[in-house]
Order: C-alpha cells, then structure tokens, then sequence
C-alpha cells in the first residue's frame, strides 16, 4: 500500500451529520484528480460530473446485525456478518474493547429467549476473528426482534436503524452501511438526473469491517443486473466516466468485468483491487474516508491512482475533514 497518513482521534465522526445540525447532504465533498484537489460540500457533487457520466449505486439496505449474547454468564456482542449458502452464518464475537479471538470449535453461546449459537469452525484456518457458527432460530428474525446496527467505539451512543440507510436501500443484507451513498438526498438525486447524470443501481451485500492490519476483505455476495452492465459499457463508449458510489459498487462492478467486458454476474466475489488488479472498468469513487492501513486504499489507488489517493487524505487530514460512516466524503477521479 502506497498511502500513508496519521488519523487524528478527534476526526472520527461520532454521530450522523443531522445531529451537528446539518442535512445528509451537506457533509463536507473532497474532490482529487490529476489535475488537483478541491473542497467543497456534497450538495455541489454535480458541478464535479458531466452529462453522460453515470454514478453506480448499491441497493443493499443495512441489517440490525449486533446482537447481545452470553459466554459462560458473561455478556458479550455477536456481529452477524454474512448468511452462508449451507444455512450457516459468518460471525464475529465482540466485546467492549474489540473482538475476542479465543472461541473455540462446537463452543455455544445463548442469545435473546431459548436462541443459541454453535461455533463450528473459523473461516480462514489460523485465523480467530471471523467464525462460521450455526443458529438455533431463523436469524433475520432474530436480528428484527433483538439486533441493533453494529457500531464502534468512536460513536459513543446508539443510533436508530434508519440513521444506517441510504436512500437506495432496496434489499437488507449488509452487515454495515454501504455508507457512500449515505449523503445522497432524493431532491440531489433528481438534480443529478435532470442535469444528465445517469444512475443504474447493482447490489453488494458487505461484511463487517477488516479491523486487523492488511486483513484481505472477506468474500461478499453480489448481483450486476445485465441493464447495469449495459448501461456502463454504453457509458464508456461514449466517452463518460463510469463513478462507483462506494468500494462495495466499485467491488461489485469489477466482479462482472472481464479484461473490460462488463456483463451481468452474481453470486461470491472474493475480488480484491490493488495493485495486481487495477479498475478495468470504473473511472472514479465516491467514497467515505478510510482507516489507515484499511484495505479499501487499495481499492482507491486501483480506481483513481496511488497519487491521486495520497494527495486526497493529506488535504483530508490537513483541513479536519471527518472520517467513518457519519463523516464527509470524497471523489476520487481517475481522469
């Protein structure tokens, strides 16, 4: 990873923009580029696109997914991360000052009424923070009668479900808000569209965050309808920039690009862009501000540039910009 950068303590955001007393849309807007770096707010986001450029937007609504649960009488937090294809789940144990890496193979945990939990085995061998475990009950109903959206330290209180959509949410599936789209307002979205922007809508259903350095995304379920990859080929036959708005739509879309040949995909996609895998088909990324040493940089340095992405988060850094899923914003051009 080429981007290097110090984050302040104090420029993690730690409650939804409303309660500074602004709305989705007015959080900050970081615009890199070749040609430089502008500041500005999201509400300006089109006066940065073009007619005919078309902005990629996921579906994925935010799932309840942090639910209490105890260990041998003491109280600990189960993050539901991923539904497995053989009826299991991914997991992760947590508990106040970050996740438990000591589980062990058949341990079971009791959660909300006569529901339980059975470790069964890591998902990576060697590795203790992310577990697939069977449940005693139908999980999506456990989540709607017990769960909570997943948080970390640097948001102090808990915040309603709706604070963790965006205004595409369509399908719920994703551990943790697809946050990028979080800023997008119906009345910035129409005002997009009448100015030419294109919207076509994919889905990516995300894990929970990578927390442990260089610690590779996990695989992630996701579905490129053919009209959506039709539309960014059309796009960039005629000379407009396709954006992704967020990794988990930049993920997505090159899931389904082969040597540039878009098509419709779905199912797993274990893709991680860096730089073995530039962007082949996505020409920028409106994105949150990212961890250093999180692996979504190198997603932003195969999109936009190593350049581009440094430049960006030391002006991020430099005028206080604010980070994680209730901060500002960025877009990252590669041209």
């Amino acid at each position: 990873m080429n981007v290097r950068f110090d984050l302040p303590a104090e420029l993690s955001a730690s409650a939804p923009p409303e309660a500074r007393g602004l709305t989705r849309d007015q959080v900050r807007l970081l615009v890199a580029s070749p040609a430089g770096v502008h500041h500005t707010a999201f509400t300006s986001l089109g006066e940065h696109l073009r007619p005919g450029d078309l902005l990629v937007v996921n579906t994925s609504g935010t799932l309840p997914a942090a639910v209490d649960a105890r260990r041998a009488d003491r109280p600990i937090v189960v993050h539901f991360a991923t539904p497995l294809d053989d009826g299991s789940w991914v997991v992760e144990l947590r508990a106040p000052g970050g996740p438990l890496l000591d589980g062990r193979p058949g341990e079971r945990l009791s959660l909300a009424g006569d529901a339980s939990l059975t470790l069964l085995a890591p998902m990576v061998p060697g590795a203790a923070r992310l577990w697939r475990a069977a449940v005693s009950v139908e999980v999506p109903e456990l989540l709607a009668a017990t769960g909570r959206p997943i948080r970390y330290g640097y948001v102090p209180r808990a915040w309603p479900l709706a604070d963790y959509q965006t205004a595409f949410a369509r399908e719920p599936g994703s551990a943790e808000m697809p946050s990028a789209a979080r800023p997008f307002t119906a009345e910035l979205v129409t005002r997009l569209v009448t100015d030419g922007v294109l919207v076509a809508p994919l889905l990516l259903h995300t894990g929970v965050s990578s927390p442990e350095a260089a610690e590779p995304p996990q695989a992630e379920r996701f579905r490129v309808p053919g009209t959506t990859a039709a539309l960014a080929s059309w796009v960039r036959s005629r000379g407009g920039r396709v954006i992704a708005v967020g990794t988990t739509a930049a993920r997505a879309l090159e899931s389904a690009a082969s040597e540039g040949d878009l098509r419709a995909a779905e199912g797993w996609t274990d893709l991680v862009l860096g730089p073995d895998r530039p962007a082949r088909v996505v020409d920028g990324i409106v994105t949150g501000l990212h961890a250093p040493e999180a692996s979504h940089l190198l997603l932003l340095e195969a999109v936009a540039g190593a350049e581009v992405v440094q430049r960006a988060y030391e002006a991020a850094v430099a005028e206080r910009y604010l980070w994680h899923e209730f901060g500002d914003v960025s877009l990252l051009l590669r041209h």
